[in-house]
């Protein structure tokens, strides 16, 4: 008798092979009774809030899009105030001077932190003299440049 194919829509079975399977598939009766099997769960979901799937509306998404819009919006207004930035709006001059303090504040306190820091081997390391030269430190006026040394 050969294989069947049961069609779970349209509760019904019949020969299976290419010509058959492809006449139902695209068939007016198949196509309806398969939406319908999807309208039956359109609108409820067993799962609730655990569901990994979004059950928004339309209206619901544009309100949602809305109040993420708002909140960038005034994300950027918090940071630009934190900046001393009127917007667009601030003249170049004010924006260079801030710049300007800025990068000497850094340059300053980076001079301080290079001279106060001293590098220190993690702890649980072996000692020093056991280490590879590749992990030892370099010695304060740095390495010596051998001019005999071939790189290759």
């Amino acid at each position: 008798m050969g294989k069947r194919y049961f069609c779970d829509y349209c509760d019904r079975s019949f020969q299976d092979n290419l010509h058959n399977r492809k006449k139902h598939l695209n068939g007016v009766q198949h196509l309806r009774a398969k939406k319908g099997w999807f309208d039956r769960f359109r609108g409820q979901c067993d799962f609730g809030s655990n569901c990994r799937f979004s059950h928004l509306t339309e209206r619901d998404l544009e309100r949602l899009s809305a109040q993420v819009h708002e909140e960038r919006r005034s994300r950027e207004q918090q940071l630009q105030q934190l900046d001393g930035t009127d917007g667009p709006e601030a003249g170049i001059e004010e924006w260079l001077e801030r710049r300007a303090l800025r990068l000497n504040a850094a340059q300053s306190s980076g001079a301080l932190s290079a001279k106060s820091s001293v590098f220190q081997y993690p702890p649980g390391w072996p000692p020093i003299q056991d280490l590879p030269p590749s992990l030892r430190a370099p010695p304060p006026g740095g390495w010596a440049l051998q001019s005999s040394a071939q790189w290759g």
